[in-house]
């Protein structure tokens, strides 16, 4: 439904009015991929799957007391992030029934200003994802290594900045994106970070793990059992975090591709094959929505015992 191309890299193909979309640069490559088409319904119940799930983490969150750590807050950060990735593509469902049915023109002034805010909140929901899980992999390196004075390290004051920089910054760059960049620019940046939180997370990976068996000794050195059971819950807060990092490159990473690929090479017959998925990279992004509520749930017993008690509040036997 958007008109300019800064938007039509992130709207399905055949969803948009402007001038030169996807199906163009199909239909002119000289390629046997057929286009592979998702239906919007399936697409519509995975957002919605995802919008609730993440909505749950948050009250889950709030809920507990014993959840109000920084580690759990940055969490609620990736489940906004996860939102409003959900929210996106709902809303754009929403336009584009109004616009099928007449309620909505594809070209009026007002359809342009609301393709914007859409496309903000998608901008907005992967420069949260990157931001937040960047936020985790800190925390837990952190964690792990400067266990007895992370409390004075990570206060929940401290985790608030960093929360509000996260999303100040993530909002106004996403606003720059929309308004003074162009589609390479944005395609840049998106890919920029993309590399950055990559390269930050392996290398606090890379020195984390150097480390963890000799720092483990140290800990195991020191009286009573308690230090070996909390180095042990730091390593499966780390591992947690390995599990949502490789999800986001699995769902994330295909897309971010499939923007340099329609940028630089739309005419090789080979992009163009790969440009033919679009519509399932769409449904990887959403499905990352679905999936991070499942390994907190699975990660985490205080948070799975959470859950719990808010249902049986909710259908009480």
């Amino acid at each position: 439904m958007r008109m300019d191309k800064s938007s039509e890299i992130i709207r399905p193909i055949g969803q948009t009015s402007s001038p030169i979309n996807y199906s163009t640069f199909l239909s002119s490559n000289t390629t046997d991929c057929r286009r592979v088409i998702v239906p919007e319904e399936v697409l519509f119940t995975i957002s919605a799957i995802g919008l609730l799930e993440n909505l749950l983490v948050i009250l889950a969150v709030l809920r507990n007391k014993n959840l109000h750590l920084p580690m759990y807050f940055f969490i609620c950060s990736l489940a906004v992030s996860d939102m409003l990735s959900s929210l996106y593509k709902i809303l754009e469902n929403i336009m584009i029934i109004l616009s099928n049915v007449g309620y909505l023109e594809r070209t009026g002034p007002l359809e342009k200003k609301m393709d914007d805010v859409m496309d903000w909140i998608f901008i907005l929901s992967l420069l949260g994802s990157i931001f937040s899980l960047s936020a985790i992999a800190a925390d837990r390196y952190i964690t792990i290594f400067h266990a007895l004075r992370y409390h004075n390290i990570m206060t929940m004051r401290r985790a608030t900045a960093i929360l509000a920089g996260i999303w100040l910054f993530g909002g106004g760059s996403a606003i720059a994106m929309i308004i003074f960049f162009h589609d390479t620019a944005t395609i840049i940046c998106f890919t920029v970070m993309f590399l950055l939180m990559l390269v930050f997370i392996i290398c606090l990976y890379t020195h984390m793990f150097i480390l963890a068996r000799s720092h483990a000794k140290k800990i195991a050195s020191l009286p009573g059992q308690w230090n070996a059971v909390h180095q042990r819950a730091n390593m499966k807060g780390a591992i947690t975090l390995t599990i949502l990092l490789g999800v986001f490159i699995c769902c994330w990473a295909p897309f971010v591709l499939h923007l340099l690929l329609v940028k630089f090479c739309p005419q090789n017959p080979y992009c163009a094959c790969y440009l033919s998925i679009f519509y399932v990279n769409c449904t990887l992004i959403m499905c990352n929505s679905v999936i991070d509520p499942l390994i907190y749930a699975f990660r985490s017993p205080e948070l799975r015992t959470t859950f719990k008690k808010m249902f049986c509040c909710l259908w009480p036997r």
